[in-house]
């Protein structure tokens, strides 16, 4: 499996990320995937997110799935670990998973693509994305 432009981080489960049964709430992991997706962003200066918004393109998920294999608690351990999976002119697609103490907790996809942001049209992939994601691939 192809696991292009893979970025790694710490996460620090907060009170706040807990539910009443004291286990990370499956909300958390769609925030953390957005860490996951800045985190790779700013890894890449090929990857000028800003510079694309001002341009009038954005990013947009358009799906997100998270299997939960085992829960996450306060003050457990954790890592996120991103990367591209595929890629195409028009949609790419995000695989994420998070380990608990060295042990897989959870696995996530997603979706994305660009849109121009006067429209909300569908864009085409940035060539600067498509060329390090093929870079990646070379490795």
């Amino acid at each position: 499996m192809s696991r292009a432009v893979e970025v790694e981080i710490h996460i620090q489960v907060k009170p706040y990320d807990v539910d009443f049964a004291g286990v990370v709430s499956n909300v958390v992991y769609v925030r953390w995937l957005e860490d996951l997706r800045m985190a790779m962003t700013s890894s890449q200066h090929q990857l000028p997110l800003m510079a694309l918004i001002k341009e009038g393109i954005a990013p947009a998920i358009i799906r997100t799935q998270v299997d939960y294999r085992r829960p996450i608690r306060l003050g457990d351990s954790v890592i996120g670990r991103m990367w591209f999976s595929k890629m195409d002119r028009r949609r790419a697609t995000l695989k994420a998973e998070f380990l608990c103490d060295g042990q897989l907790a959870a696995t996530a996809s997603q979706d994305g693509v660009f849109i121009h942001l006067d429209s909300f049209r569908f864009a085409p992939m940035p060539q600067s994305w498509q060329d390090i994601y093929q870079i990646s691939l070379q490795d």
